[in-house]
């Protein structure tokens, strides 16, 4: 068996800046700092106002604001929003939102080479890896390239405050995942290790008084740094199982992505936990649990959170489907992945039941 002191870790190379009013205050400085003349914002509908606000804060600097980030990144709108940066001369773009307004900020990094800042406003984490995604015919296609990592990330807990309870609680379940599966990785190490129990610790801890409390700045503070802590845990590993099946049911059954990680991410840790006893302990550790599948289910249904994969809209006949899909290309993950046991998995997170 490989020693648990027997491994490599690679350091994101980025700079992070964290406090509460940073959106406004410090994005310009991150644009100078890297010498962007002409930044393109982007961001999604939703998030326009806010993107609007940090648009204004760059000044001159600031070309345009493009808000049409969408879910998975679908091509077209990727190759809009490329277009448009081509146009309008970009030299670096700004993210401001959710993992859609990130990767989309991605995808621009990727065909341009134009550095980015990111300034997110959930827990999505994805402003913390150097994987893209783009969503092609009904399939999502991923991959890793420094390219399109941010140069600097903005964590301004204030962007938060507004963030729906549900949403709150789904996105940073969906940032606890990112943890959990960069646990039981193939290039985990002591460093994710300590990353991933503090980030689950904070988030597990945040959540439940966001619930009650949403607009407590101090409870915001602390989830978006578990978010950040666990973000980085996925930058720095391989995506096994849990977010191959979470890029299946997104990208081509049109599931919603912070909620599909919510109700998947049990029954993964149930179905790698056998062979990941280490990483099943770490979990149950910062849950303050000894069944770590069965907590993170338990936190969901306190939360009142999705716990089926049939409430968001998947069909009972698209099991089998999802399954195949999950299975057809290789990859790393502490436990065989098989057809068989994929649609167990499946099914139970389909009916909702507790983890086994």
């Amino acid at each position: 068996m490989k020693s648990f002191l027997d491994f490599a870790y690679d350091a994101q190379p980025m700079r992070v800046v964290f406090r509460p009013g940073a959106a406004l205050t410090a994005t310009a400085g991150e644009a100078e700092r890297l010498g962007l003349r002409r930044v393109l914002v982007l961001s999604g509908s939703r998030g326009a106002d806010t993107a609007q606000a940090v648009a204004d804060s760059l000044g001159e600097a600031c070309v345009g604001l493009h808000a049409e980030a969408k879910m998975h990144v679908p091509v077209e709108v990727a190759d809009r929003a490329v277009e448009l940066a081509r146009t309008l001369g970009a030299d670096g773009c700004v993210a401001v939102g959710g993992g859609s307004a990130v990767g989309l900020g991605k995808a621009i990094a990727l065909r341009t080479g134009l550095p980015l800042i990111a300034v997110p406003s959930t827990y999505a984490g994805s402003e913390m890896t150097p994987v893209w995604g783009l969503t092609e015919n009904g399939a999502k296609r991923t991959g890793r390239d420094p390219a399109v990592l941010p140069r600097s990330v903005v964590y301004d807990p204030e962007l938060t405050l507004e963030l729906p309870v549900p949403l709150t609680v789904t996105s940073g379940i969906n940032a606890i995942a990112h943890a959990v599966e960069a646990l039981y990785a193939p290039d985990t190490s002591p460093v994710i290790a300590l990353m991933a129990e503090e980030g689950v610790g904070a988030l597990a801890g945040a959540l439940p008084e966001l619930a009650a409390e949403p607009r407590s700045l101090e409870a915001r503070s602390r989830a978006l740094y578990g978010a950040w802590l666990c973000g980085s845990c996925l930058g720095a590993t391989t995506m096994g199982l849990h977010h191959k099946l979470c890029h299946v049911l997104g990208g081509t059954f049109g599931l919603p992505h912070a909620e599909t990680h919510t109700v998947v991410l049990p029954y993964a840790l149930a179905y790698n936990a056998p062979a990941a006893p280490l990483a099943a302990s770490v979990v149950a550790r910062a849950l303050d649990a000894e069944d770590a599948p069965r907590a993170l289910w338990d936190l969901a249904r306190r939360l009142d959170a999705p716990r089926s994969l049939a409430e968001l809209g998947l069909k009972e006949g698209d099991l089998a489907t999802a399954a195949a899909q999950a299975v057809s290309q290789a990859y790393a993950n502490p436990r065989p992945v098989t057809e068989e046991g994929v649609l167990a998995l499946l099914r139970a997170a389909y009916e909702g039941t507790p983890p086994a």
